[in-house]
């Protein structure tokens, strides 16, 4: 099983992969290869702030598995991010892996994930992505 901790703030490499009804980011700094594909992390931010109770969000984190040669992505859990960048609790996605739809959130993702040349960083910290991911949501 992966371990899932946290990484420093100023350890982040995201590279921004999509945008839609959330901008997407993906973790290069969490990239691993491993027997049973690739692990990476994903930064997904929301339009806005969203408030549950008193505590307001900026989007979540999920760790996906890539199988690079069969085109599938395994998304493995999500974990809410509070605006200042805590997150948590993580709750697992449970669902199997599927297929990499090209154009797709998760195709997206696998491309950096499986890529032999790390894309172009857009953010290292999250308020940074937070900035350039509602920023691009807006055009």
């Amino acid at each position: 099983m992966m371990q899932m901790d946290t990484l420093p703030p100023s350890a982040h490499e995201l590279v921004l992969t999509g945008v839609g009804r959330f901008a997407l980011f993906a973790d290069a700094a969490t990239i691993a290869r491993g027997p049973d594909g690739v692990r990476m992390r994903s930064f997904q931010v929301v339009n806005e702030d969203f408030t549950v109770g008193t505590t307001r969000y900026w989007g979540g984190w999920s760790w996906w598995r890539f199988d690079c040669e069969a085109g599938t992505a395994d998304r493995l859990d999500f974990a809410s991010v509070v605006v200042g960048g805590a997150e948590g609790p993580v709750t697992p996605e449970g669902q199997p892996a599927f297929p990499a739809v090209p154009g797709g959130d998760a195709a997206g993702l696998m491309t950096v994930a499986c890529g032999k040349a790390r894309p172009e960083v857009a953010a290292t910290t999250l308020d940074a992505a937070v900035t350039l991911g509602r920023a691009r949501m807006a055009e």
